[in-house]
């Protein structure tokens, strides 16, 4: 724990002008980033008598161990940097929401010849107009359902529309009525661009133009006796008004906004957002956070707002968004928020009439889920600390493990033996810090070996990034890294966790004491009693079957475990699929594929002579004599046997790929590496597969 007063800037050294500021810790790693009208007074803030500062600002400032900043010219500046630096380091005593679900949008791709209606999740891509979010995938497609039969847009993938184009034939919506068939050239490109931009019009409000264009067409085809087309027409106004009463109005006057309701407690904090288009309820989103530092309302909604809109541009960003309470520097957030949409925004309290009401409802959504995520025991905020303080009670450790990295070896009867880290924060997955192990030092099963050969190169490369940075030579901690991040291996665990019992604990002991590391704690978690072992102990530790601890070392070993066996899997199906022609030095896979498509197989391909293998567009003399070499050393693969009929299939490689696999030993290798690995699959392959 640092004394702030260690890295307290100098008096006057701090410009009294708007900017951003980082805290980082002892080894480098960037902690808070924050913003302020006034950097000096801002900062000053952190270095009074700690007693006077609030619970997590004080833990904060004495997890930092320096402070540096960047002078911007205006506040708006600053609101940028601060939203950029937040989604590069990440910092854990910022406020970070996180998505309860990931929300499907509907999504037209007008970035294509011929747009395509479609459900999409994850990142936005560009030239993609989305619609929503929605709360379920099914609401998405009864809406699109209904809507096709005004606006019969494409809504099949790229490979049905090519193959309804080569054979002539549109697929079934083409010949029902509900897709216009441009595979098969029944409407051209930009009829079928009309057809979407009308889809985007009345999926973003614009309704009452559609639905009075049709009557309309309906009266004169009812004037013009044309009775089946009146009816068609009279079934299209339904289905489009039926489609709109699945989003009631909610406000007058076609309003477009979004509402934004907070619901808090001491420790976390549920946001939930309403998407109001035209005045109707077009999406529906939520987000939870860990209050690790001191922050109001205005705080929490100004950090919504970014996380909001931090990559939305244009109509995106609504004309109007209703908050429970404004940001303390309201001014600079409009500017930004305008920005993003490229006119005002308005940025208010919703104070009576239907746009309160409507805060009211968005607001017991949110108390909503605040209960329920607090029944969540991973995501539990107090049960997460409990965990990390009962482990540290256990182990007799000085304080709690805040980052736990867990070792586990995964192998096949001693081949492709591999080795995963995982790494825990404050009680959760960081996956971004996993990282993969080859064992390279021996060959066969020797679990302990390869524990303490995984620990020593892992902590070897600690070692040395502390070497580069200067932490041990003179005292300072300045990186050679220009962004300032630690690199892979530079930020050490307080805890080291290893699946296995007393001999791989001792292992990884072994390997620390090796390299002169004492102060990184060492356990190991036994499957089968679910032990913990510390070293030099003869007898293990045992916790409670209830307590918190234990589930969490439980699950940071099955996580461990996962990750090594998808590796282990990975490692060994790309074995399987190696061929000869890997050997050939500057041969990539496009020549590999134009060599196959030529000869038909490595068997006629390794019978060709070199100047047959030169007649492939894009192999040379020299690259054919190389092929010629590598397919003369490597022996012929042995012949593949039925196992149903017990028949020997001599002509293996006639079916062989690019990549040298053949029928046979894709079916091996799908049945050994498809099935989705699970954390409590360990058992039954403990034996055998580790």
């Amino acid at each position: 724990m640092a004394d702030p007063s260690s890295y307290r800037p100098k008096p006057g050294q701090i410009p009294d002008s708007p900017g951003v500021y980082k805290f980082r810790d002892e080894h480098r790693r960037v902690i808070y980033v924050g913003k302020a009208k006034s950097l000096r007074q801002r900062l000053a803030s952190y270095f009074q008598d700690l007693s006077g500062l609030h619970p997590r600002t004080r833990t904060m400032v004495t997890t930092a161990a320096s402070v540096e900043w960047t002078v911007v010219s205006t506040e708006v500046e600053a609101l940028q940097l601060e939203y950029s630096w937040i989604k590069e380091f990440d910092p854990r005593f910022n406020v970070k929401y996180r998505d309860d679900k990931s929300y499907p949008y509907l999504a037209v791709t007008m970035n294509e010849q011929f747009p395509r209606v479609q459900v999409m999740r994850g990142q936005k891509k560009k030239g993609v107009r989305y619609f929503g979010p929605y709360g379920h995938a099914w609401a998405i497609r009864d809406t699109v359902d209904l809507l096709l039969r005004v606006f019969p847009v494409r809504t099949c993938s790229a490979g049905v529309f090519k193959n309804a184009a080569r054979t002539g034939r549109p697929c079934l919506l083409g010949y029902i009525g509900k897709c216009s068939a441009p595979c098969v050239e029944r409407v051209s490109p930009e009829e079928h661009r009309e057809l979407a931009e009308e889809f985007c019009d009345f999926m973003a409000g614009r309704t009452g133009t559609y639905i009075r264009r049709l009557e309309s067409r309906m009266t004169d085809a009812a004037e013009e006796m044309e009775y089946e087309r009146a009816a068609r027409l009279r079934d299209d106004i339904e289905a489009l008004k039926k489609a709109m009463e699945k989003s009631a109005v909610v406000l007058a006057d076609a309003t477009d906004a979004d509402l934004i309701a907070l619901a808090e407690d001491e420790l976390e904090a549920a946001v939930q957002i309403f998407h109001v288009r035209g005045g109707r309820v077009r999406g529906q989103r939520g987000w939870v956070t860990d209050k690790v530092e001191a922050v109001t309302t205005g705080d929490l909604v100004e950090h919504a707002l970014q996380q909001l809109y931090g990559e939305e541009t244009g109509d995106s960003v609504p004309k109007e968004v209703l908050v429970p309470a404004l940001p303390e520097l309201v001014e600079p957030v409009q500017e930004w928020l305008a920005e993003r949409r490229g006119s005002n925004v308005s940025l208010r309290i919703p104070q009576r009439g239907d746009k309160k009401a409507l805060m009211e409802t968005v607001q017991r959504n949110a108390l909503q889920a605040l209960g329920l995520h607090k029944t969540k025991r991973a995501s539990d905020l107090t049960t997460r600390s409990r965990a990390l303080e009962e482990i540290a009670e256990a182990l007799d450790l000085d304080s709690a493990p805040l980052r736990i990295e867990c070792y586990d070896i995964s192998h096949l009867q001693g081949d492709d033996v591999v080795a995963s880290m995982v790494v825990f924060e404050d009680g959760l997955a960081r996956k971004s810090e996993y990282r993969r192990f080859q064992i390279k030092g021996f060959e066969g099963q020797d679990d302990v070996r390869s524990m303490h050969e995984v620990i020593t190169r892992r902590f070897r490369r600690y070692i040395a990034e502390k070497e580069k940075t200067g932490e041990w030579a003179d005292g300072e901690t300045g990186l050679t890294e220009e962004d300032g991040r630690p690199k892979r291996f530079a930020y050490p665990p307080q805890l080291v966790v290893v699946d296995g019992g007393q001999p791989q604990v001792a292992a990884a002991k072994r390997a620390l004491d090796e390299l002169g590391i004492d102060d990184i704690a060492v356990c190991g978690l036994a499957k089968r009693l679910e032990e913990v072992w510390v070293p030099g102990e003869d007898d293990p530790v045992v916790l409670p079957r209830t307590s918190e601890g234990l589930y969490l070392l439980q699950r940071v070993r099955d996580e461990a475990h996962r990750f090594a066996i998808t590796y282990q899997r990975a490692k060994r199906a790309r074995r399987f699929r190696a061929s000869p022609l890997d050997d050939v030095p500057g041969l990539g896979e496009t020549r590999k594929q134009a060599l196959i498509k030529h000869f038909g197989s490595v068997k006629k391909l390794r019978s060709a002579t070199i100047d047959q293998i030169c007649e492939v567009p894009g192999i040379g003399r020299k690259t054919a004599e190389s092929i010629a070499v590598a397919l003369a050393q490597a022996a012929p693969a042995a012949p593949a046997v039925n196992t149903a009929t017990g028949e020997i299939m001599e002509d293996t490689e006639d079916t062989e790929d690019a990549t040298g696999t053949t029928d046979a030993e894709s079916e091996t290798t799908a049945g050994s590496t498809g099935e989705p690995v699970s954390a409590g699959s360990s058992d039954e392959r403990r034996g055998q597969e580790r």
